[in-house]
């Protein structure tokens, strides 16, 4: 039953867009609409502030985290914590209640694997603050984790680790792939830096 169950309630959790409700509580712009066009922490920084920031932030890592949490404390098979880790992810970036128009995935993914690995997590965590330090693009820090996230969940995981390397690669590529423009502005030299105006996000 929890195989079905448990990804269910994840994909639905992870459905309910921070950024978008966050927004409207606080009287901001709709982030899908506005700024750099994602629902994410960093646009709603540009449009609201970190106040707005911080709490799109914690929803969206604990979008990821509560369902695996839940998942561990039953102690359901591996394969069914991977696949509820999964659909929290794909809750977030295809959300059924915001028309499948949804973030990036960086925060829930992070709020995933911390569930799943806290060393990995706090890991992964650290490469995008340096990363963010020291060359200001959310984007690259987010992209510098997501190549080492399958790497570093394999050196520090605890048994079944070729189950959640393969589900921590697919999760990698999910997020390259929702990075893809701004793997373009990157190398052409457009992205936008963390701090800047949202009239000047793309």
């Amino acid at each position: 039953m929890w195989a079905y169950v448990l990804p269910g309630l994840a994909y639905l959790l992870g459905s309910l867009s921070t950024a978008v409700v966050t927004s409207r509580l606080l009287g901001l712009p709709d982030p899908r609409h506005a700024g750099s066009g994602n629902p994410g922490a960093t646009n709603v920084l540009r449009l609201g502030g970190k106040k707005a920031a911080i709490i799109t932030l914690i929803g969206d890592v604990l979008k990821g985290a509560l369902p695996v949490m839940l998942a561990r404390l039953l102690g359901v098979a591996p394969w069914i914590e991977a696949l509820t880790a999964w659909a929290a992810l794909l809750g977030h970036v295809y959300p059924v209640f915001f028309r499948f128009h949804g973030g990036k995935g960086v925060a829930t993914a992070l709020g995933v694997l911390t569930a799943i690995n806290p060393v990995a997590g706090a890991g992964l965590l650290g490469i995008w603050l340096v990363v963010a330090l020291m060359f200001r693009y959310s984007s690259l820090a987010a992209l510098t984790a997501a190549v080492a996230a399958p790497f570093l969940m394999a050196a520090t995981l605890r048994p079944h680790i070729g189950l959640f390397f393969a589900m921590t690669s697919a999760m990698s590529l999910l997020l390259l792939w929702r990075h893809r423009t701004n793997i373009r502005n990157l190398l052409a030299g457009r992205e936008t830096k963390i701090g800047a105006k949202a009239a000047k996000a793309r």
